[in-house]
């Protein structure tokens, strides 16, 4: 029985519960190079907790994206942040043997913190045996989110289209992808070039999924304008939405962390809104029947000055 405390994963809003935060715990990871560090944030209080996994940007770390992070342990949610082996904290120059490997290396990560859930929950007291573990989304901000969307069923093309082995994880019901890169023949010649795991393909992403882009973010891989950050939407088949910002450039107004200086188009007022509209779908999409999408939907909907524009399929 949860007490009074217990966050109610059904509840759209409300106060935030006390967290609990415990860094670096630490995965074995052999072949990797080196050990896997995991930043765990979980509620103090209540049971059957669901979990969301978070892949960081190029070059930050599990001590990144706190505006988002912190915002779901303290609604109820269990959040799990690897160190990527792009992260600045660890200094891997550019001719380590592993930097052409990493975008697979960051998806082996993911898939070992899934691995290690026992490992992680021992990690901070009192959270065993709280953990949903029928209830695990994965997330993740732009290269973050690429990793992420290979769990959910997207996939990669070699240069002549054929698609890599299916990396996708029957044990993630949902993602949230935020700047999410789209497709491959729009790169610049450089990106095409130096960056080959960026061709993906979404014909099999098939797992629901909110894709989140800015209609300001104009990246310089792509030969292309915002709109390439849609595709995944547009190119995916099954349960998607697709909430676009309206003036939002690619930290979609600042979710890699507070005051992060990759921030180019801060909006305290957009983070809000992305909080509130990421945990909603978080909460709908692992609890099937809860209503608190559909009423977040219907709220932006309604707003006479709206920050974005949200459509579904």
């Amino acid at each position: 029985m949860s007490d009074s405390n217990t966050p109610n994963p059904h509840e759209t809003a409300g106060a935030p519960a006390l967290v609990l935060s415990a860094k670096p715990v630490v995965l074995s990871a052999p072949g990797r190079g080196e050990d896997l560090q995991v930043r765990i944030s979980a509620p103090a209080t209540g049971n059957g907790l669901p979990v969301v996994v978070f892949s960081h940007g190029f070059g930050s770390s599990m001590n990144g994206y706190a505006p988002l992070a912190d915002f779901w342990a303290a609604h109820g949610f269990v959040v799990l942040q690897p160190t990527h082996l792009d992260s600045r904290t660890l200094g891997l120059p550019a001719e380590d043997p592993r930097t052409p490997r990493i975008w697979r290396l960051r998806i082996e990560d993911l898939k070992r913190v899934l691995d290690g859930l026992d490992t992680l929950e021992a990690a901070v007291p009192g959270l065993a045996g709280r953990l949903d573990r029928d209830r695990i989304a994965v997330a993740g901000h732009s290269w973050g989110a690429q990793s992420a969307s290979t769990l959910l069923g997207a996939r990669v093309l070699d240069a002549d289209g054929v698609a890599a082995e299916d990396l996708s994880d029957p044990r993630v019901k949902a993602g949230v992808l935020l700047a999410l890169t789209g497709l491959g023949d729009d790169l610049t010649p450089f990106a095409a070039e130096h960056f080959p795991f960026m061709r993906p393909s979404f014909d099999t992403m098939t797992a629901p999924a909110l894709i989140v882009a800015g209609d300001n973010d104009r990246s310089h891989l792509s030969t292309r304008g915002p709109d390439w950050f849609t595709d995944p939407y547009t190119h995916s088949p099954g349960d998607k939405s697709l909430l676009t910002l309206f003036g939002a450039e690619h930290s979609l107004g600042g979710i890699p962390g507070y005051e992060a200086a990759e921030t180019t188009d801060e909006s305290p007022a957009r983070v809000a809104l992305l909080q509130r509209l990421t945990t909603a779908f978080l909460r709908s999409a692992l609890h099937p029947g809860d209503s608190g999408w559909q009423a977040a939907a219907t709220a932006l909907a309604d707003d006479p000055e709206p920050l974005g524009t949200l459509q579904s399929k």
